[in-house]
């Protein structure tokens, strides 16, 4: 049993009771591949990122988080979007549900070693003709179309 559960745009979802901001980072190698993880708790691939702590912003934590779940030290160079649907909420196991609250950052890799983590359980570059057969959450294939439609403005929504 996964210690997380995320509900999207499902009317059984149990209701939010907290809100925390999280960030994380899309980054694409020279070969237009993308940096996923696949997550320890859910089993699905994402994107790095995690929630925010105190005492750092929102970008210092899209940078520390893509660290930790991958092992590459990342610099952000721009904007994707900022997710707010109160329609995905996430399920965890201590009886936190938590409202999406998350903004996606452009980044790329300025040093590290790629490693899998305590969260992870593989993380590699992924290319964009493997996407649609790997399983991960509707929210991070919506980030991902964002990407590929390459929009002049980020994603506010």
């Amino acid at each position: 049993m996964s210690s997380r559960r995320d509900y999207y745009r499902d009317p059984h979802a149990p209701k939010a009771n907290s809100l925390v901001p999280g960030g994380s980072m899309l980054v694409v190698d020279g070969e237009s591949r993308i940096l996923m993880q696949r997550r320890g708790d859910s089993g699905k691939w994402s994107l790095p990122g995690g929630a925010m702590e105190i005492g750092e912003t929102l970008e210092e934590c899209a940078v520390r988080e893509t660290k930790e779940e991958t092992g590459l030290d990342t610099v952000i160079t721009g904007l994707l979007g900022i997710y707010t649907d109160p329609e995905h909420v996430i399920e965890y196991s201590d009886g936190e549900v938590r409202q999406e609250f998350a903004v996606t950052y452009f980044g790329r890799v300025v040093g590290g070693e790629l490693a899998v983590s305590s969260e992870s359980t593989e993380v590699r570059f992924v290319g964009p003709d493997e996407l649609d057969d790997l399983p991960m959450h509707p929210t991070v294939r919506l980030r991902l179309e964002h990407f590929a439609e390459r929009r002049p403005r980020p994603y506010l929504g």
